[in-house]
């Protein structure tokens, strides 16, 4: 009898410690403060736009320039020349422009249509967590842009 009770204490002390170690971590999230919103440098930003199918639009700066200046470009979540290129790109570009924060200032805007789907809002996710973008942010997208990408599809 006593061997079985040691077997059941080891067997309890066991499964404890092992539940205990295996928690879930929850990345961070930070909200925005109550009041005005803050200007964002249009040498800073880099937007991407989430159309369904594994296809991201993307765009530096404000969309009004970027509309008119027709550069408004397409890249894939997935191949090696897609967004984790184009933000490799933006890092870069920051850091040779020597502008206040560096490769650090870049500001990505996540902005995703109806059609997208949950895994490809979380590609771009990891994404910016790969690539060491710091600054990011979810936004609704403008009725402008959901237009555009609805004629360009």
């Amino acid at each position: 009898m006593t061997p079985m009770v040691d077997l059941g204490f080891l067997l309890i002390s066991f499964f404890v410690m092992t539940t205990e170690l295996s928690k879930p971590v929850v990345a961070p999230l930070n909200m925005p403060k109550d009041g005005p919103s803050i200007p964002l440098g249009n040498s800073n930003a880099l937007t991407v736009l989430l159309a369904g199918g594994d296809i991201a639009w993307y765009y530096h700066g404000n969309w009004e320039d970027a509309l008119s200046s027709g550069k408004i470009e397409k890249t894939s979540l997935y191949s090696v020349n897609g967004l984790r290129k184009i933000i490799v790109e933006k890092k870069q570009w920051l850091a040779e422009h020597e502008l206040k924060e560096g490769s650090n200032g870049l500001m990505m805007l996540i902005k995703s249509t109806a059609e997208t789907s949950y895994k490809n809002l979380v590609d771009a996710l990891d994404e910016t967590m790969i690539n060491d973008v710091r600054k990011y942010a979810l936004m609704k997208m403008d009725v402008e842009e959901a237009a555009w990408i609805k004629k360009q599809q």
